[in-house]
Parts: C-alpha cells; structure tokens; sequence
C-alpha cells in the first residue's frame, strides 16, 4: 500500500514539466490526483490511469478567484475530499529577465498575479475542504533564488520569497486545524518549458551547476521524494518550513 492511500490531492500547473512529475509521484503512491493548468491535463490524467491510478483533469487560471474555486470543487465532486494542494502553478519561462529598472509594472503584476495571488487563492479555496476532515498538506513551490539573493529576475524572486512568507504565516494560522504548510525551492531545473525555451541548457544552467555541491543538472525526478515526504505522514509534525532543493547551491 502506497504511503498516500485514500489521500486526495490537486496539484496546479501539472499539465506537464515539474508539476506532472509531482502528480505522477502522488499518483504511484496511491494519491487520487486533480490535474490543475490552464492547459488541458489529460495527457497526464491518462498516463496516470494506465499505470493504475485515478486522476481528473480540473482545469484552473490560479489567479482567478472562480477558476480556483471551480478546480477545488471539481475534485471534491469526483473524490469526495481534498487532503493534499501542491501549489506548483507559476510564471517563470515566459517572463524575461532584465535589470530592476527595466522590469515593466505589467509584467511585475502579470507575475504576482499568478505567483503570489494564485498559491494565496488555491489556499482560500482548499483549507476550507481540509479543515472538513481536520487534516491537510499544503506544498507551495517557492525557488532557492530566493535564498541566494540573484540578479536581473526581482519580480520573479519576490514572488518566490513571498511564497516562503505565505508558507510560514500560513503555517501559524491553520497549524490548530491540523493542515501543515510547507514549501520546497527547487534550483534552476531541466523541465520541459525550460528545455524548449533553451535547447542547449546555455550558460546561465551550466553557471548554476557550478554553484552546487551536487555537480549535475537538476531535473523535474530530483523534486519528487521532497514533495511526496511533506504531502505524507511521514512530515505530520512538520510545518513552516522550506526545503531547499537545489543540489546544494543554497545552503540555509
């Protein structure tokens, strides 16, 4: 029997990349899982059900208020609770880099929109259905930029250091419900948004590797075991935290 058995999860931004591999993981541990993107998910919906899970595709907009809670309700309406949300929606690939004084006030809230407001949304609408049966796992993704202090991407590394101050007020404000709230801040990783947009992994991936301890390039595998630990009992006494990820770049 899986570590997940009879858990229900909504994983958002996992109709592919790094956010599929959560879902496939939950999935192989016995986790009925809700595909949430603005894509479809049934690509990975029916990868799930051949290897003998059971998933849906709940399609959501993260920074909308009704598409979250639209997403939430359907995966109550097909599994009958919500246990575990993995907050894993985010813009990154799409959102050029550029010095702090060149950085739009469209793209600043374009990524605070989805960012921030999405992983605060998703928690709006999910504590609710957890408090129902006094027991949830909240896994929000921040970045381990955000613990470097990096260069030419503010408003993508404030909207990840806000998730690591979401994650640790949150944590005090539902812990007497029984829902932990953790976060995990990936390095920069080989998904396939990152792989389309860079081919050849480039200088600044290669630059990355340099900084670990691990000297490799992180892949989407590499973040599993660290959410399928907190989203199981096995992380039951644990809340507030963030893990770092990251091959051993960050080190906190």
């Amino acid at each position: 029997m899986g570590r997940l058995e009879g858990r229900v999860a909504l994983v958002t931004g996992a109709a592919q990349g790094i956010g599929a591999e959560f879902a496939k993981g939950l999935a192989a541990e016995g986790a009925k899982v809700a595909i949430s993107d603005m894509d479809s998910g049934q690509t990975v919906v029916d990868i799930i059900k051949q290897a003998g899970g059971d998933a849906i595709d709940a399609p959501c907009d993260v920074s909308d208020e009704a598409s979250a809670r639209a997403a939430v309700q359907k995966t109550v309406e097909a599994f009958g609770r919500l246990d575990i949300l993995v907050n894993n929606a985010a813009i990154f690939t799409m959102v050029d880099r550029a010095s702090f004084d060149e950085i739009t006030v469209d793209d600043w809230d374009r990524v605070s929109s989805v960012n921030i407001k999405g992983v605060w949304l998703m928690c709006k609408e999910a504590v609710p259905e957890m408090r129902k049966n006094s027991y949830g796992k909240i896994i929000n993704i921040s970045s381990g930029r955000a613990f470097k202090g990096s260069t030419h991407f503010l408003h993508y590394d404030a909207s990840k250091a806000a998730v690591v101050g979401i994650t640790r007020s949150l944590a005090r404000e539902i812990g007497g419900d029984n829902i932990c709230v953790n976060a995990i801040a990936p390095g920069a990783t080989a998904s396939e948004n990152v792989l389309k947009r860079d081919t050849a992994l480039g200088a600044s991936m290669e630059g990355t590797m340099k900084t670990r301890a691990l000297k490799r390039i992180e892949t989407p595998e590499d973040l599993v075991g660290a959410c399928l630990f907190l989203a199981s009992a096995d992380s039951d006494f644990i809340t507030g935290q963030s893990l770092v990820v990251d091959g051993g770049s960050a080190m906190h």
